[in-house]
């Protein structure tokens, strides 16, 4: 699901599938909840009509290799070029982008793309190796800083013996590179400097696309407006336009896809009973690829560091001065109910998930281990025993003078997460936190959530993909303030050992990898870096006037260029 129901849903990173040699193994794909029926398209001669997406915050910037926020990503797959596709009901990689076809070495380290002939930027020039080899370069760049960094590390070298073949060699066999490592959009090479010195002369504002849009127009905090590409390799869009409007307050945006203002939307689940009653408009469902949760930073916010030296040696981290404790982690694990939480905030939408693979990937997922219940007299014991005291004044637990007080981030306008960090709260107040919640715009609360400088953070990470590697999560070369997704300074040996092996099995065969990732979730799950809320569900509303969509869980935009207003 990764330029899905992810770009309108909360996203820290996206990690997609898998890439191995000779074949690649596919996790089965997730049941769809509400089918969707496909709808032909009436054949319209001209493109008409503008579709208006509410969002409930602004993008950040426009460049593939920088962002890292869900709204910035719509616009961005909108408009840059990627390398391979995803059939959006399965996530079976798939020959629907520059690529038409490849293949591997024997021994899964040499990677050989074909790109496909007549594709254009809509200034005119070719579409090109050059323009992968220049995105990666840039990634790779220690100028740049991009947070992509991760999907280039494995690669040895890149090579364009001609302008329509990339030949990709990797250090070491890596199992799931295919799509998770080559999702990001191309940049047109031609219009920056072979440096990278100039790479964020465009940020917002992209002079040329080979997506279906170009750029036309971003007024901050209001709306961008894209306009159809007639140089789109798969077709001129039906449409017009495609705008994206900014509207923070879930009310109003609800109220405004009702009259007709704004197209469709992302549906928080206390708005799905007045959607199913609503004749104008169409109410998808899809089990998304990833989960809610909690992140607990282990070290000390106050003094953020690299999990790793120049030299690769690992730095031991200046501990958190709470949520360094397994037991209070744990404790917190135990102090939340949640059945509750999911029947009266998610309103039955979503189920448990006990640790870091997806169910719907079901060759890697352990059945076996169960997600932490509600139990707040365990919860007291952990902190009994850690020597967490209650005060009996305040009812705040101290230690050596010190309050179990800790600050919750969560994005604003997200009406559930914001639910759902208020009982959080009021639940770890009966045990004796004392928890304050932070309601932070989108972008700032990414950016506290990189920068390592939070206690705790409420989002929903989407994106996953159907492979089970996640090691920008927990790995400590991706520890690194400002630049890494292990944002909690997360360090296990044993989880980067199992992690490595998982990714280098020589065939890259399910069966043979499973193992590997079943132990890492035991792991997970016992240490508790994070506080796994509930799987996730997305629902997406759009208004009925419009035919031609047909999502899919890994892919709603499937076929936008024939979304078309009904004649």
């Amino acid at each position: 699901m990764k330029t899905t129901l992810h770009t309108f849903f909360l996203i820290v990173t996206v990690i997609i599938l898998t890439g191995c040699a000779g074949q690649i193994p596919q996790a089965e794909p997730p049941t769809l909840l509400t089918p969707p029926t496909a709808q032909e398209p009436t054949t319209v001669t001209e493109p008409t009509g503008t579709f208006v997406m509410g969002f409930g915050s602004d993008a950040t910037l426009l460049n593939p290799i920088l962002a890292v926020d869900p709204p910035s990503f719509a616009v961005i797959n909108m408009i840059f070029p990627k390398l391979i596709g995803q059939d959006p009901q399965s996530g079976e990689i798939v020959p629907t982008e520059m690529a038409e076809a490849w293949e591997a070495s024997k021994d899964g380290l040499v990677w050989t793309f074909h790109l496909r002939e007549n594709v254009f930027w809509s200034d005119g020039q070719p579409v090109t190796a050059q323009d992968f080899k220049f995105t990666y370069d840039a990634v790779a760049s220690d100028l740049v800083k991009s947070p992509r960094m991760s999907f280039v590390d494995q690669i040895e070298k890149i090579e364009t013996p001609d302008p329509k073949t990339i030949i990709i060699t990797f250090k070491q066999v890596k199992c799931d590179a295919l799509l998770k490592n080559f999702w990001i959009g191309w940049l047109p090479s031609h219009l920056y400097a072979a440096d990278f010195s100039d790479i964020n002369k465009y940020d917002a504002a992209p002079p040329v696309s080979a997506g279906p849009f170009v750029f036309k127009e971003w007024i901050r905090g209001e709306s961008i407006r894209l306009e159809a590409n007639s140089t789109y390799w798969k077709g001129r869009p039906k449409m017009e336009s495609y705008v994206f409007k900014i509207v923070p307050d879930a009310g109003a945006k609800l109220a405004q896809l009702q009259a007709g203002e704004i197209d469709a939307m992302v549906v928080p689940p206390d708005q799905i009973t007045a959607l199913k009653a609503d004749s104008n408009t169409v109410l998808y469902t899809s089990p998304l690829d990833g989960y809610v949760a909690i992140w607990l930073n282990l070290a000390n916010p106050k003094n953020p560091q690299t999990g790793r030296d120049e030299e690769g040696e690992v730095i031991a981290q200046d501990p958190h001065p709470i949520l360094s404790d397994k037991s209070v982690r744990k404790a917190i694990s135990y102090s939340l109910d949640y059945d509750s939480i999911i029947d009266n905030i998610f309103l039955g939408q979503g189920k448990r998930q006990a640790s870091n693979v997806l169910p719907a990937v079901t060759w890697a997922y352990d059945p076996t281990i169960l997600p932490y219940q509600y139990d707040p007299d365990a919860a007291t014991k952990l902190l009994d025993e850690a020597g967490w005291v209650k005060d009996p004044v305040d009812s705040i637990r101290r230690k050596d003078g010190n309050k179990l007080a800790l600050n919750l981030a969560v994005p604003a306008g997200n009406t559930t997460l914001q639910d759902l960090a208020v009982t959080v709260q009021d639940q770890l107040k009966t045990i004796g936190f004392e928890v304050s919640v932070e309601s932070l715009e989108y972008g700032t609360l990414v950016q506290k959530l990189v920068s390592q400088q939070f206690d705790m953070v409420l989002i929903t990470l989407e994106g996953l993909g159907a492979d089970p590697n996640d090691d920008v999560l927990w790995h400590s070369i991706y520890d690194i303030p400002n630049a890494g997704f292990n944002a909690i300074s997360y360090y296990n040996p044993k989880v980067e050992e199992l992690l490595q092996s998982g990714l280098s099995v020589p065939n890259c065969s399910t069966n043979d990898r499973a193992a590997y990732y079943k132990d890492i979730q035991r792991i997970i799950n016992d240490d508790v870096p994070y506080v796994f809320i509930v799987g996730s569900v997305g629902n997406v509303a759009y208004s009925s006037k419009w035919e031609g969509l047909n999502p899919g869980p890994w892919n709603f935009y499937n076929g936008i260029e024939n979304w078309q207003i009904k004649p």
